[in-house]
């Protein structure tokens, strides 16, 4: 009896091949064939991804940084105000993810593209009156963070324009979700490589009055910020449609299924709930360091901006586990998914545990990349060397809350965060600042001590596996 030849996905291949395979766009069914290359597969392309997300945030305040502390402190309370716009592409995204992974997994994907359209229907819907009254409530909205004068003269147009163009980020989220979900982790790759290349190149020009353009200082940073991510929203649209990986969206597909809405929002819900939870944290924590004053908040945001652009990547393991398991329960193979997990926590460990170090043992040099101030250099060390330490902790807690979501099983991680953040985090950092007189350090601690808790509390919940027994 002749024997079955091996699929492609048994076929050994050469880790230079595998890298060119997930770069370009994998037709693999991740539901079967190797975990390991299924992981490298999906998470290679998403690491990237989220290395380019980071890749905004770092770039906006490297050139910011050279106007000085008042206009990086604009920008940092900018972000730390932008906690329902990414609360909702958050939730957005966990439901989206979850919903798309699972049809895949079911071999459905006529239904994945009915789902996908919901998810963008809903996106428009929630995000486009956010953005809207963000951008009507900046000036008061600085006011109230604390902003400093300096901030609420010159600094108010760039919040004006960056929270004006929160719908496009809701998008941006939303859309490359989808295409994880799909495993079609190379396209949501690219979106960002397009929509960062646009913004490396716009933003000095705004910012500098480089050639032809006006030079408008911290405002023209929003301005290419925001037009790289809307031009990365009309390339996913585009991607959509033509159809060139596991998912395409047609004609016919184009109409609003309040059913299928309800079900999403009412998975998303939770999800944006969860985001909410962890991004108001990062507005409190920013609130406590600016009453410290300009400095203390500069040094703040650009330690926090490098320490997102370690995590960030991580964030990609953690969705390659999410897809993985969301397809793996669509395809009633539920221990295949928990499998990856543990596999891609292993795999985050050793990455952030050598950024950690990195960071660590060259916290100074790093700083000073980004600022001449040595009052906010000297809180940027200290930020970045408190928080780094605690890397270790961050490579599970990350991976076992994505994989909860990608389940569908939404409640868990927003129960954790409750706990973590908004009954832990944010008491003690007030209570080590203020009334233990620790000033910044104590907030910086209090995110340490936070995030090694949730890891803790994540691998404890997730080995009781209720997680497999969650529909969508």
């Amino acid at each position: 009896m002749a024997e079955t030849p091996p699929t492609k996905a048994e076929q050994p291949q050469s880790l230079w091949a595998s890298l060119k395979e997930s770069l370009h766009g994998s037709d693999q069914d991740f539901t079967e064939g190797p975990l390991g290359r299924a992981i490298f597969l999906l998470s290679v392309p998403m690491v990237l991804e989220t290395v380019m997300e980071s890749i905004f945030a770092v770039v906006d305040v490297f050139l910011v940084g050279r106007l000085g502390p008042d206009a990086v402190a604009t920008v940092g309370l900018t972000e730390s105000m932008l906690v329902l716009i990414y609360a909702v592409a958050l939730g957005l995204s966990i439901g989206a993810t979850a919903m798309v992974a699972r049809r895949i997994g079911e071999k459905d994907p006529e239904q994945a593209a009915r789902t996908a359209v919901q998810a963008i229907g809903l996106g428009v819907l929630l995000g486009v009156p956010l953005s809207l009254a963000g951008a009507f409530f900046a000036r008061p909205l600085l006011a109230l963070m604390g902003g400093s004068s300096w901030v609420l003269e010159h600094g108010v147009h760039y919040t004006q324009i960056t929270l004006a163009s929160m719908s496009s980020v809701v998008l941006l989220f939303l859309i490359n979700a989808i295409f994880r979900g799909a495993g079609d982790a190379a396209i949501a790759m690219r979106v960002l490589w397009l929509a960062n290349i646009l913004n490396i190149i716009l933003a000095p020009c705004f910012i500098f009055g480089w050639g032809p353009f006006p030079e408008l200082g911290v405002t023209g940073a929003a301005v290419g910020t925001s037009l790289g991510r809307t031009l990365g929203v009309v390339y996913q649209l585009y991607r959509l449609s033509r159809g060139s990986g596991h998912l395409r969206v047609r004609r016919e597909h184009l109409r609003l299924e309040p059913g299928t809405m309800l079900a999403m929002l009412r998975l998303s819900g939770l999800g944006m709930f969860q985001a909410f939870v962890s991004t108001t944290s990062w507005l409190v924590l920013a609130r406590i360091v600016s009453s410290f004053g300009s400095t203390a908040i500069a040094g703040y945001t650009i330690a926090m901006r490098i320490i997102l652009f370690a995590l960030l990547p991580s964030w990609g393991l953690g969705n390659a586990a999410a897809t993985l398991v969301g397809q793996s329960l669509g395809a009633k193979k539920p221990e295949r998914g928990a499998q990856a997990v543990w596999t891609a926590a292993r795999y985050n460990m050793i990455f952030l545990g050598s950024q950690g170090v990195l960071f660590i043992i060259f916290a100074r040099p790093i700083i000073g990349l980004f600022t001449q101030d040595e009052a906010s250099a000297a809180y940027g060390v200290q930020c970045l060397r408190i928080v780094s330490a605690g890397f270790l902790f961050y490579a599970f807690g990350m991976v076992l809350e994505q994989a909860f979501n990608g389940a569908g099983d939404t409640t868990t991680p927003t129960l954790i965060n409750i706990s973590c953040f908004w009954v832990v985090e944010l008491p003690l950092a007030w209570v080590l600042a203020h009334t233990a007189g620790m000033g910044p350090t104590g907030a910086f601690l209090s995110v340490t001590i936070s995030y090694g808790l949730l890891a803790m509390v994540s691998i404890v919940l997730f080995r009781r596996g209720r997680w497999k027994l969650r529909t969508v």
